[in-house]
């Protein structure tokens, strides 16, 4: 199956902090890709934008090896050449007036113009205030904040306040790649797109979802900023809450960014708050090859969390009386990101209580192979009776579509063309931010009120013990991590 690209129109792209590590391990390689798949018009303008001072010939080759670093394609040094035409780099002082009508100079008005907040939240105001000053902005222009917005409900007000002075909510991008991803996408064609599933998707037939979000390494050179976050604010904060919002929302009327943006609103602020008998946190232990996550992170008496889990209860009539286990951690036995609906069991088996005990289950997975399984109930094959097992349906992309596993766009080259496009279905609205934040923080304040503190859990293992009892104790278990 061959993907249909449609171009989008050109375009001047400013990414502030271009030399920094997104850019380059993300921003350029996304842009690279969607330039070969003849998405960008080869008159657009990408303009880098940093502190250093680098000429364009420097600059261009900074951009030409992190594509070679990252994309693993046979890339043609002809199309890179082409692909490098489009650069431009600026010299620019984010706090004062260096480079300011350098930028100003080589933007052009007739074209679409987005800025990527590629830097560190504490200076979003001062390049929101500086491309007021330097009267860059304009009803068309269009700005990408990178997560996080913000470290609780207060500081996220601010941030709002900030950008809200210079910009329109319609103008603001908050990209949180998640939302990007292919399945993630098919999430919503699944619910809303087949008259199957819809009819099903309610408390009536559903016993309870799991969402995991499970990584194998460490906290690597994030360490200073991890242990001021942990896996709350770092994960289940905006990536989980916008997987949980996907699966419990209600239809919206239109495929639209409003649309969908009010019905995902709509559930945070029906999210119960969570007791503490229902939260599990914990910390790594050391491997043989790595220390633990205090000695990662140079702080031996750290209380930070790099595993959590959770029991959610959404109060409203679909879900009612349905559990939401949410769980994320580092130094996990496998990297992995699902999203697991069990549908209840059957009321009778005409096949005998030995009969029992098999639930159907719809798994949708987001990494490594993205794709879409569903748990069914078969005879098993040979004599000797009605032995029943489940099995699995699959339907992984790069198989049943016939897709290489490269054609798939990565989340970063679909949010950005949404961005050049006009198109917020895909990013976090102002309010949705806040009510995200206004349902965590008790949970944060109330760790820090008991002194809680993480339980130790082996690397390479699914967790605290603690974890597998959120479940057990209710007779359920979760998904094995593999």
């Amino acid at each position: 199956m061959v993907s249909r690209v449609i171009p989008v129109r050109s375009f001047d792209l400013v990414i502030f902090g271009a030399t920094g590590d997104l850019a380059k391990r993300k921003i350029f390689p996304s842009l690279f890709r969607r330039f070969l798949a003849g998405q960008v018009p080869q008159d657009s303008q990408i303009i880098g934008a940093a502190r250093s001072n680098l000429s364009r010939k420097t600059f261009s080759d900074l951009v030409k090896n992190s594509i070679k670093n990252v994309n693993e394609l046979n890339i043609k040094e002809n199309d890179l050449k082409k692909f490098l035409k489009c650069l431009n780099y600026i010299q620019i002082d984010a706090t004062g007036s260096d480079g300011w009508n350098e930028l100003k100079k080589v933007l052009r008005p007739s074209k679409i113009q987005a800025f990527y907040f590629s830097v560190s939240p504490s200076i979003f105001g001062s390049l929101a205030q500086s491309l007021h000053n330097y009267e860059i902005t304009h009803e068309n222009i269009r700005i990408v904040v990178e997560k996080p917005f913000g470290r609780n409900l207060e500081t996220s007000k601010q941030l709002n306040i900030i950008l809200s002075e210079h910009f329109k909510e319609e103008q603001i991008y908050r990209i949180d790649h998640y939302l990007g991803k292919e399945t993630v996408q098919n999430l919503m064609a699944i619910r809303f797109g087949n008259m199957l599933f819809e009819p099903l998707w309610n408390a009536q037939y559903v016993d309870h979802i799991q969402i995991t979000v499970s990584e194998t390494v460490g906290v690597g050179d994030r360490s200073e900023y991890y242990d001021h976050s942990g896996a709350m604010r770092d994960m289940v904060q905006n990536h989980l809450m916008q997987l949980l919002c996907l699966i419990a929302m209600e239809p919206p009327a239109r495929f639209e960014p409003d649309s969908v943006r009010d019905e995902k609103l709509k559930v945070i602020r029906a999210l119960d708050p969570v007791a503490p008998h229902h939260i599990v946190r914990g910390q790594y232990g050391s491997g043989s090859d790595h220390a633990d996550y205090r000695a990662d992170v140079d702080n031996k008496n750290s209380k930070t969390e790099s595993f959590v889990a959770l029991k959610v209860n959404i109060s409203n009539y679909r879900w009612a009386g349905v559990p939401f286990y949410i769980r994320t951690g580092k130094r996990l036995k496998a990297r992995t990101s699902e999203i697991a609906v069990v549908f209840k069991e059957k009321p009778h088996s005409i096949f005998g209580p030995e009969a029992r005990n098999h639930q159907n289950a719809l798994i949708i997975r987001l990494q490594p192979d993205e794709g879409i399984t569903m748990d069914v109930t078969i005879k098993e094959p040979g004599p000797g009776g009605m032995r029943l097992i489940d099995v699995p349906l699959d339907m992984t992309f790069s198989e049943t579509l016939g897709l290489d596993v490269d054609a798939v766009p990565d989340a970063y080259e679909r949010l950005i063309m949404d961005v050049i496009r006009g198109n917020q279905t895909l990013f976090m609205r102002g309010d949705e931010v806040e009510a995200a934040w206004r349902w965590t923080d008790p949970i944060i304040n109330g760790w820090i009120e008991r002194n809680d503190v993480p339980k130790p859990y082996d690397s390479g293992s699914s967790g605290p013990y603690d974890s597998l009892n959120l479940l057990e104790r209710e007779g359920r278990k979760w998904r094995e991590i593999m």
